[in-house]
């Protein structure tokens, strides 16, 4: 059901079951797939596609311009994939023609209200981003990962799988898989195990990845001399553990150690 008073652009493409709420506004070249539940006066901005099964609150706006001085109106995307909730108020910008040209989002996020996902970030699936969580642009979340109420995310900051980012931090370097971290100057406090267990990973995963952090993050070691022994240790066979080191290998930021 499209409300009376709500505006859809001729060229954007609504599939059967959408719900649009009074006084929304659907963009150019919109796609929005079936079973989507959008609600009163909300923003969808054009060439923004969202997947099936979405519900998103009043006032959300999605697909605006990227907040960056050198963007000119070229054609970039907001891409939404399926059973994503977004709450009252949430923006998230469009990508820019020199990131990746598109922002994306997985399937069965939760994004709380005033939540920012600025241009170029790119979210796995059932992220949880508390309220007035903002990320900088060409973020990465893995999936599983829970962003704090109030937490801001540098650009370029990736942040690891199932990692758990208090409220109220900062975060300006990469954070690794499986982490908990919080703090103005963000700090490590040990691997995620409720969130792991939440999830069903085995007992004997978590051992191994609690042994790994250890080594990694605790020892007075370099980070090379820390990975060259998890590298040599049995727990090295656990697809997790390798994900970890490869994640650390792969920083351009650096990642938080300490």
């Amino acid at each position: 059901m499209i409300h009376e008073t709500a505006m859809v652009h001729p060229t954007a493409e609504v599939a059967d079951g959408v719900a649009i709420g009074p006084y929304s506004i659907i963009g150019e070249k919109v796609k929005i797939g079936e079973g989507t539940q959008i609600g009163s006066h909300v923003f969808i901005d054009k060439w923004t596609h969202i997947g099936k099964g979405c519900q998103i609150y009043q006032y959300a706006s999605l697909g605006a311009a990227p907040q960056h001085l050198r963007y000119n109106g070229e054609e970039t995307y907001v891409i939404v994939g399926d059973n994503n909730i977004i709450r009252e108020y949430v923006t998230i910008h469009r990508g820019t023609p020199f990131g990746n040209g598109k922002t994306v989002l997985g399937d069965e996020n939760f994004i709380m209200a005033y939540a920012h996902v600025a241009h170029d970030c790119i979210l796995g699936n059932r992220v949880v981003m508390a309220s007035y969580a903002a990320l900088g642009g060409h973020v990465e979340i893995g999936d599983h990962a829970v962003i704090g109420g109030i937490v801001a995310i540098h650009q370029f900051v990736r942040i690891g799988t199932y990692a758990f980012i208090g409220g109220a931090s900062a975060v300006t370097r990469d954070i690794p898989p499986y982490v908990t971290a919080s703090g103005m100057k963000v700090k490590l406090y040990g691997v995620n195990v409720l969130n792991l267990q939440r999830n069903k990973v085995p007992e004997e995963v978590i051992t191994g990845l609690r042994k790994a952090y250890k080594v990694l993050f605790r020892s007075p070691l370099t980070m090379e001399e820390a990975i060259k022994k998890v590298h040599e240790d049995p727990i090295y066979t656990l697809p997790e553990v390798q994900h970890m080191v490869d994640f650390i290998r792969g920083s351009k930021r650096g990642v938080t150690r300490r």
